[in-house]
């Protein structure tokens, strides 16, 4: 049994696995996770190793290394089923290279778009041959509502919600269908892009707003806000068969 660990940039996450099963799966704040652990610990004592990436807070790994509990990190030199053609390979976000990692092990023989959507929204492409080449990066949603109000002097700082209408009737309103509009025009904008250029194509949208956004998308898509984890779990059984 594995308890894996997503140290992102404002969220932890993370899940309990039996083989690929997941049992349990929860997310944290920095300031609370090693309490947690321990809880999930005492609930779950078939766990014997726990699986870490971080792309917020590489520190906060050495704090969640416990008695009996051997841990594993992945990092830019571990060992991935991919190929990886980014021009700066160690600049790679740990997270991205695991979605990558994921999207292989799940979706073989096909081009894969893994779609993040979290602080920001990452797009990671990889191709029918585990190729790897890298993607882009934006704005999340809460950042981009953050942005409005932080950059300006008088925009409020709205919480996130459908727009009725792409016209906005007022400030609000409109500040709604720009950020969460220009969302999702920007992401079916990427997914057309690519699907121009490839065939054979599959698309994963995951991260923290997938459920608001899926439902919205104009292109069709496999939505699961859990496979970051999945694919950590995933990954890191490859490590095991390929040593």
């Amino acid at each position: 049994m594995l308890l894996v660990i997503d140290i992102g940039n404002t969220r932890i996450k993370a899940a309990v696995f039996e083989d690929d099963r997941l049992i349990e799966n929860f997310v944290s704040s920095a300031d609370s996770i090693v309490g947690l652990i321990k809880k999930w610990l005492e609930i779950y004592p078939e766990i014997k190793k726990i699986i870490t990436a971080s792309v917020g807070n590489p520190e906060l790994e050495g704090q969640i290394a416990f008695a009996n509990i051997s841990l594993y990190r992945f990092g830019p030199d571990s060992n991935y089923p991919i190929k990886n053609a980014y021009s700066t390979p160690k600049t790679v976000g740990i997270d991205r290279l695991i979605l990558a990692s994921g999207s292989v092990l799940s979706h073989p023989k096909k081009n894969r778009l893994v779609i993040d959507a979290g602080t920001c929204i990452t797009y990671d492409f990889v191709d029918e041959s585990d190729v790897y080449h890298g993607g882009a990066i934006s704005p999340g949603i809460g950042l981009r509502y953050r942005s409005l109000n932080q950059y300006t002097a008088r925009l409020p700082l709205l919480e996130k919600e459908m727009p009725v209408d792409f016209i906005g009737d007022s400030t609000s309103a409109s500040i709604h269908s720009g950020v969460v509009q220009g969302v999702l025009n920007e992401i079916d904008g990427f997914i057309d892009l690519y699907r121009a250029r490839y065939s054979n194509f599959i698309i994963i949208l995951t991260g923290g707003d997938t459920l608001f956004l899926a439902n919205r998308l104009k292109n069709t898509i496999f939505a699961n806000p859990n496979f970051l984890l999945e694919s950590l779990n995933q990954t890191y059984q490859f490590v095991l068969n390929d040593e």
